[in-house]
């Protein structure tokens, strides 16, 4: 659709960006990786939102029901509760997107700012004896807009998805050389290429692991990230947004990415490194 191209385009959000962004990255590291799911193995925005999204449709629906006055202004307020969970987790993720998700995300956020002042002037009226549920379906209305640009994000841009698993598909099913064990550097990484998918492979001693070489959060190159760690916890450091990988088992050990790193099977046969699909 036009409307996304040009937000995905415009550059009049950008200041406004920048300064969100520096704030939310300087938050600490451990709450930063809590947000971004690293401990759940996938985003935890999309598990939050159930909350607060489950208690406004549910509303909505008891309202147009007689005598529902009172469990609807509950779960009004309830969902206006598991507004602020879902909205940090959601803010952290759009932090480390690229800047066309970020433009469109702002939107997202913006309206979603607008559902939950209608929702919860909609429960001020209630507490105070009026109806208030114009302003709820106003609200629920609002957040339906909110929720189709975060359809965009994720469905159309793969914003929040591990965006390295699709590589996997294109790796070869059978044993497939990468060259030799000789030729592989003791304790570093090295990129070796599979077909047309590049692939990080790892060695200690006769053994290696390969990992596919594209991060699973924005596709950055782990080859030319730092290394960090020794012995079994090694790790690499991806150079975009340093999602950090530990790569005997590509276990993510610091955000933005919350999937883990896709692993190859790997075997050593007469000095040659083999690697398939898992």
């Amino acid at each position: 659709m036009q409307l996304f191209n040009r937000l995905e385009t415009t550059r009049s959000f950008d200041g406004v960006i920048d300064k969100a962004q520096a704030a939310i990255i300087a938050t600490p590291e451990r709450l930063r990786d809590t947000l971004h799911g690293v401990w759940l193995g996938h985003a935890l925005h999309p598990v939050l939102v159930q909350v607060p999204v489950g208690a406004f449709i549910s509303a909505g629906i008891l309202d147009l029901l007689p005598g529902q006055r009172r469990a609807a202004t509950l779960l009004i307020a309830a969902g206006t509760v598991g507004v602020a969970p879902a909205a940090a987790a959601g803010w952290t993720d759009w932090s480390q997107m690229t800047k066309d998700k970020q433009r469109v995300g702002l939107v997202h956020a913006t309206a979603n700012v607008v559902a939950v002042g209608l929702y919860a002037a909609s429960l001020v009226a209630r507490l105070r004896g009026r109806p208030g549920r114009a302003l709820s379906f106003a609200g629920l209305s609002v957040a339906g807009l909110g929720a189709y640009l975060g359809g965009h994000i994720s469905y159309a841009r793969g914003g929040g998805t591990n965006q390295a698993a699709p590589d996997l598909n294109r790796v070869p099913a059978e044993w497939t050389s990468v060259g030799s064990l000789a030729s592989l550097p003791e304790g570093k990484p090295a990129v070796r290429t599979v077909g047309d998918v590049p692939v990080l492979l790892w060695r200690r001693g006769n053994t290696v692991t390969a990992m596919l070489e594209r991060c699973s959060h924005e596709t950055g190159p782990l080859g030319e990230g730092e290394l960090v760690g020794t012995g079994d916890d090694a790790c690499v450091v991806c150079p975009w947004h340093g999602s950090t990988f530990r790569l005997r088992d590509g276990v993510v050990v610091h955000g933005p990415a919350a999937n883990d790193q896709p692993l190859l099977r790997v075997r050593v046969e007469a000095g040659q490194v083999e690697v398939a699909q898992p």
